[in-house]
C-alpha cells in the first residue's frame, strides 16, 4: 500500500535520503565508550543506533538493521537471502566468521541450470521464478550470533522494522531506480502489484506499507528460527517457489528445517604491517583479496600516484591472477577440498606475482598450481549479467565489540518471488550452470545441500600490534573483491581517511578487460593503459562501501556516496 507524502514532507525526506556521506570522528578519550554503525540506507543505520542507545551489542545492532533493510532496500539484501559475519569481541579478543550463505534444497542436481536441449539457460530464464532460490540462511545465523553475542531480548530487535512496516517508509531514490532497471519483475505479477501497484511505478516520497512482513517478524521475533522455517511462513516460502509461475522446483518443510548456519575459520593474511581477516570459502571474498594484496605488496604502490596508469596496471594484473585461482579452485568446503591453504601461501604467491610486469600485460592468464590442489576441477568461467545488489553494515559499540556484515538477496530482488512479505534470493544462479565440460567437473557445480560460490568480502584490519586498525565491506557481485581491495590500498599505502579511499575509482579485470568507473576523469589514464596493451572498459561501477577507522583521534567512519549509506554514532 502506499500513500504520497506532502511536498514539504517528501523535500524533508529526500534531504535526508541525499546524505549518503557522513564522516565523523570521536575524541579518542572516548574510544572505545562511543558506538558507530554505518549501513546501507539511513532507517537501518538509526534502528542500529537505537539498539545501541538501549545498550545493546553490535550483534544486536545489525540484527535490526538488517531487518528494516529487508524492507526498505529489497532489491539488495533481506531475510529471504544469505550473509556472512565476521564478529570481534573486544574483552576477549576472540574474531569469529559465521557464515549464512543459503543452500540448495534436496532436489538440486547438477543439471539445475540447463535447458531440455541440455544448453545453460539464459539468464533472466535461471534467475526469475522458483528455480534460483535457495534455502535462506540470514534467520539462523543471525539468530545463532544473537545467542552467542546479544544483550538485548531478540524480540525487541524486531520492533524498529515491525513499526516501518506497519506506519510505511518513504521510498528512496535508489529503490525508485533499480525498479525501473528490472522489467523482469513484470514477470511475476504478486511482486510487480507491490512495487508497480495499480501498473505504475513507485515514485520517490511515495509512503509504502508492508502489513505481511510486519506479521511475518511478530511471528519470528515470538518463535524465533522457528518462526521462519516452519509454521506459516516457512509454508509461504515453500509455495511460492513449487507453485511459481516461472521455474517452479521441488522444496519442502524439510529443506526449510534443515537448514544450518555454520561458523567457520577465519581467513587471515598480512599486508605490509596489517594483518587482514575476512571470511572464506563458500565466499571467495577474503581469499581472493588477500591473494590480490600479497602479490602487490612487492611493489612501491606508495610510490605510485593514486589512480594513476601504473598504479592501475599492477592493481588489474593482480586481480587477473586472482580471479583465475578463484574461478579454479574455490567452492562449498564441505563439497570440494579447497587449497586454501596453498592460495595463501606467500611462497607461492610471491612466484605468481613475479608474472606481473610494469612493462607489459600478461597475454593469458592461467591457474596456478598450490599445493593440495585437485586440478581435475575447474569452475566455469561465466559471465556475470548480474546486475550490483547486496549491502554492508559495519559496527562497533561501546566495548569495543565490532560487527562486518555482508548481506544479500542477489537480484536486483532475487528471484523476484516474494513470501510473507519479503524477497526470496537467486543465490543458487551463483554456480556454474554447466556442471562439467568433457571429463573436467567444476568446483562450482550445483549439488543438493551445497552452498554457491560468493564474493563477499566482509573484512576487518589489525594493526602490528594486533590493535583493530578498520572495518569494511561493500556489495557490488564479484566486483566486491576489487572494491574493498581498492580502499585497503587507500587506506594503508596512500595512507587516505576513510571517505577518501572510498571514493576512489573503482577498478575491477577479472579475465577480460580492464573495466574503469566511468565519469571519472580517467580517459588519460585509459589510453596509457591502452599503450601497455590493456583493453579497457568504462563501466558504470555503483560500489556501495562503508566502513571505519580507528584513529589516534577517533573513530573515523563513512558511506560510499555512489549509494545511500549514512554513518550513525554517540
Amino acid at each position: 500500500m502506499r500513500t504520497t507524502l506532502t511536498l514539504h514532507a517528501a523535500l524533508r525526506k529526500s534531504l535526508v535520503i541525499a546524505l549518503t556521506l557522513f564522516t565523523w570522528t570521536a575524541a579518542s578519550a572516548d574510544l572505545p565508550g562511543g558506538s558507530v554503525i554505518v549501513a546501507s540506507h539511513p532507517l537501518a543505520t538509526d534502528a542500529g543506533l537505537e539498539m545501541m542507545r538501549k545498550g545493546g551489542s553490535a550483534v544486536d545492532a545489525a540484527i535490526a538493521a538488517q531487518l528494516v533493510m529487508s524492507l526498505v532496500e529489497p532489491q539488495s539484501s533481506g531475510i529471504g537471502g544469505g550473509l556472512f559475519l565476521v564478529s570481534w569481541q573486544a574483552k576477549s579478543k576472540k574474531l569469529e566468521t559465521y557464515d549464512g550463505r543459503e543452500t540448495a534444497p534436496k532436489s538440486v542436481t547438477p543439471n539445475l541450470f540447463l535447458g531440455a536441449d541440455g544448453k545453460p539457460l539464459s539468464f533472466v530464464d535461471a534467475v526469475v521464478g522458483g528455480r534460483s532460490a535457495g534455502v535462506p540462511g540470514v534467520i539462523a545465523t543471525l539468530w545463532l550470533a544473537h545467542k552467542e553475542h546479544g544483550t538485548l531480548p531478540w524480540a525487541d530487535l524486531f520492533q524498529p522494522a515491525i513499526a516501518l512496516a506497519e506506519s510505511g517508509f518513504p521510498v528512496s531514490p535508489r529503490l525508485v531506480k533499480v525498479i525501473a532497471m528490472v522489467p523482469s519483475l513484470a514477470l511475476i505479477p504478486d511482486t510487480a502489484a507491490y512495487f508497480r501497484p495499480g501498473g505504475k511505478a513507485l515514485a520517490v516520497g511515495d509512503i509504502l506499507k508492508n502489513s505481511a512482513y510486519a506479521q511475518t517478524l511478530r511471528t519470528i521475533a515470538a518463535k524465533g528460527p522457528d518462526g521462519f522455517y516452519k509454521g506459516a511462513v516457512g509454508q509461504a516460502i515453500v509455495d511460492a517457489i513449487v507453485k511459481a509461475p516461472r521455474g517452479a522446483v521441488a522444496l519442502t518443510l524439510n529443506d526449510l528445517a534443515s537448514y544450518k548456519p555454520k561458523k567457520r575459520q577465519p581467513v587471515c593474511g598480512t599486508y605490509r604491517a596489517y594483518k587482514i581477516c575476512g571470511m572464506g570459502p563458500p565466499s571467495s571474498g577474503g581469499v581472493t583479496s588477500l591473494q590480490i594484496l600479497k602479490m602487490l605488496e612487492r611493489f612501491d604502490i606508495a610510490g605510485m600516484t593514486p589512480m594513476s596508469a601504473q598504479a592501475i596496471h599492477v592493481f588489474a594484473q593482480a586481480q587477473r591472477l586472482a580471479f583465475a585461482d578463484r574461478a579454479a579452485y574455490l567452492a562449498d568446503p564441505d563439497f570440494v577440498s579447497v587449497p586454501l591453504k596453498g592460495l595463501l601461501n606467500p611462497v607461492y604467491l610471491a612466484r605468481r606475482s613475479r608474472l606481473i610486469s610494469l612493462t607489459s600485460v600478461l597475454a593469458q592468464v592461467q591457474p596456478g598450481n598450490p599445493k593440495g590442489a585437485d586440478r581435475t576441477l575447474r569452475r566455469l568461467r561465466i559471465p556475470d549479467n548480474s546486475k550490483p545488489s547486496t549491502a554492508h553494515i559495519s559496527i562497533m559499540d561501546r566495548n569495543g565489540n565490532v560487527v562486518s556484515m555482508t548481506t544479500t538477496v542477489e537480484g536486483p530482488f532475487g528471484s523476484h518471488l516474494m513470501a510473507g512479505g519479503f524477497i526470496l534470493n537467486n543465490q543458487l544462479t551463483d554456480f556454474a550452470f554447466e556442471p562439467r565440460t568433457g571429463n573436467q567437473g567444476f568446483a562450482n557445480a550445483p549439488q543438493a545441500g551445497k552452498r554457491p560460490l560468493s564474493s563477499m568480502a566482509p573484512t576487518l584490519v589489525f594493526d602490528a600490534k594486533g590493535k583493530l586498525f578498520a572495518v569494511m565491506g561493500s556489495p557490488g557481485g564479484w566486483r566486491i573483491i576489487p572494491y574493498v581491495t581498492k580502499t585497503l590500498i587507500g587506506m594503508i599505502d596512500w595512507k587516505m581517511d576513510t571517505a577518501s579511499a572510498i571514493a576512489l575509482p573503482n577498478i575491477a579485470s577479472r579475465s577480460g578487460p580492464v573495466e574503469i568507473e566511468d565519469g571519472r576523469g580517467l580517459d588519460k589514464v585509459a589510453g596509457e593503459l591502452k599503450t601497455l596493451g590493456h583493453e579497457v572498459r568504462f563501466v558504470e561501477q555503483t560500489s556501495g562501501l562503508n566502513g571505519f577507522r580507528i584513529t589516534a583521534q577517533g573513530i573515523d567512519a563513512a558511506a560510499d556516496k555512489r549509494k545511500e549509506g549514512t554513518v550513525a554514532a554517540d
